[in-house]
């Protein structure tokens, strides 16, 4: 027993990192601020709240029926790459030469859904990067990594309104537009990764 446990807790750890790397609450949180710079901060809980509870079931959605889902409608992770890309891309443009906030969208629900769940914490990267571990590790240790991903980054984002305060607006306005930059370098990469499968493969 001692020794399944431990097996176990050694393909547990890998799991998290690279899940946890790929999500990357921390690097997100300016683009997060930037996002819900207009909203008040008992509104801008509840985005937090919607985005991880929508990432954790989309997460598990994808850890159960991920690879299932892409063979019956014919698509490969790289179209679905591009996709992720090209919206990551838009809302990374959005950001830069406008105001993407809560202004642009319906409700507080809304934003958490997209873009914060998805395609910003649970992107393509994300999706298979849980894929993988269902096929490499199991579905035991899948699950428990999008669980303790997943509740980490609630953590993180419930704490978000002291760090807005500590950079103020002006800090976190600059540090948002810097991070959307990068943002769309990351969309860009995401797109031509892609598109050079497709083409490998012409």
């Amino acid at each position: 027993m001692l020794e399944v446990s431990t097996v176990d807790l050694g393909n547990l750890i890998p799991a998290i990192i690279a899940l946890f790397i790929i999500v990357d609450p921390i690097g997100n949180i300016p683009i997060f601020i930037g996002l819900t710079e207009k909203i008040e901060p008992a509104q801008r809980r509840r985005v937090f709240n919607v985005a991880t509870l929508v990432g954790f079931v989309l997460l598990l959605f994808f850890a159960f029926l991920g690879q299932e889902v892409l063979s019956i409608f014919g698509l490969s992770i790289y179209a679905f790459q591009i996709a992720g890309g090209l919206l990551l891309l838009i809302i990374s443009v959005k950001i830069l030469v406008s105001e993407y906030t809560h202004d642009s969208v319906g409700s507080p629900e809304s934003l958490g859904a997209v873009p914060i769940a998805m395609p910003l914490l649970v992107g393509p990267g994300a999706i298979t990067t849980t894929i993988f571990n269902l096929q490499t590790y199991g579905i035991l240790i899948s699950i428990l990594a999008v669980l303790i991903v997943l509740s980490v980054t609630w953590v993180i984002l419930r704490f978000i309104n002291e760090i807005y305060r500590f950079l103020g607006k002006t800090g976190a306005l600059v540090i948002a537009r810097v991070m959307a930059l990068l943002l769309a370098a990351i969309a860009i990469q995401y797109i031509l990764t892609g598109i050079s499968h497709f083409m490998n493969i012409a």
